[in-house]
């Protein structure tokens, strides 16, 4: 596992947060969530069985630190594709911001809106933050069996390492190879 900023093991914070937020251990089940995509269409846990899924959960859209994230992971497009894996962004945003978003960065990867019921989807992972009304910084690597694989979180301010991505992406391919 990667480490955290504070330069703890990640699964230690990751254990730590579980403990106290709610948030799906390594090898739980992933949460299961129904939310519109930036043009609208509907995305649906249950239509990723048998693939590899990373939900990104990120604060806000048109933000500075959110921005140069998920800039990284658009670069990131192409191992996610050789993974097979499946890249989805959920904010707290309304659909129409992340619609306007998308396409002011030209990114073709779904941005879902957990915005109705507010949080919900952040919820069901343990990561809204409820006194501002947004999600934590949180990534979940789903493996094909729709279990959490692996956890990537780091403080508001800071951004995930798109090596982390990268790692992540390579155990699990490893791993469901044998």
């Amino acid at each position: 596992m990667g480490s955290h900023p504070t330069g703890q093991p990640q699964e230690e914070v990751a254990g730590l947060v579980s403990a106290a937020a709610g948030v799906p251990r390594i090898g739980d089940p992933a949460p299961a969530f129904e939310l519109p995509n930036q043009y609208g269409e509907t995305v649906r846990s249950g239509d990723l069985a048998g693939a590899p899924a990373v939900l990104v959960f990120y604060p806000f859209a048109f933000s500075r630190v959110c921005l140069g994230e998920l800039d990284e992971l658009a670069a990131l497009q192409p191992q996610f594709r050789t993974a097979g894996a499946r890249l989805l962004a959920v904010s707290c945003d309304p659909k129409y911001s992340l619609r306007a978003w998308a396409a002011e960065q030209g990114w073709d990867f779904d941005l879902l809106s957990d915005f109705w019921p507010h949080g919900a989807a952040a919820r069901s992972y343990g990561v809204f933050q409820e006194d501002r009304g947004m999600a934590a910084r949180a990534s979940f690597i789903i493996g094909v069996d729709n279990t959490v694989k692996e956890i990537l979180r780091s403080d508001l301010d800071m951004p995930r390492s798109p090596g982390d991505y990268v790692r992540a992406l390579a155990d699990l391919s490893s791993v469901e190879r044998s």
